[in-house]
């Protein structure tokens, strides 16, 4: 397993796991679960045909991954029905839903408690804390990544405006 590299949290040093993610290439397949009447499953395949962006949280149960879910669900109400968006992180698929019942978002949410290989396939995983790291992906509609962020520091935000240009530009 190679590494992605190092990344910190509240100014510590921590180690990603995971194979690194290169932009231009195809995006690994994956399964994340969700819950709307029960667990479903959403694959790589699901999102393909429009663009996608996927922001990627350590738990949505924090001020900053509330932020960065709130922030985005926003910037894209306007291309709601040309993209594709999910927030993923670690959290139970009943905790992703509520928040999002709570705080009136319509991003789709994911997870990946169950098998742990999206962090792993993405290269996403902090190793100390077996959390996913703070990062956007944007997918063009084929499934290949055209834009890719981690956030060197994880109580850092994201830089949305980088993002967003990635994905109108697929648009």
């Amino acid at each position: 397993m190679g590494r992605s590299g190092i990344i910190t949290f509240k100014g510590n040093s921590m180690t990603l796991q995971g194979e690194e993610l290169a932009v231009g290439s195809p995006a690994p397949p994956f399964a994340l679960h969700y819950a709307e009447g029960g667990i479903q499953t959403l694959t790589l395949d699901d999102l393909k045909g429009k663009p996608t962006i996927i922001s990627v949280v350590p738990s949505l149960d924090t001020p900053v991954c509330a932020t960065q879910t709130k922030k985005f669900n926003d910037e894209l109400a306007s291309l709601a029905d040309k993209v594709n968006c999910v927030t993923v992180s670690r959290d139970l698929p009943f905790a992703q839903a509520r928040f999002c019942g709570a705080e009136e978002i319509k991003m789709r949410t994911a997870s990946d408690y169950q098998t742990h290989d999206f962090g792993k396939d993405y290269g996403l995983t902090i190793d100390e804390l077996k959390l996913l790291t703070r990062a956007v992906i944007v997918l063009d509609a084929k499934g290949n990544v055209a834009y890719k962020e981690i956030v060197p520091e994880v109580t850092d935000e994201p830089d949305y405006a980088a993002a967003m240009a990635a994905l109108r530009m697929l648009v």
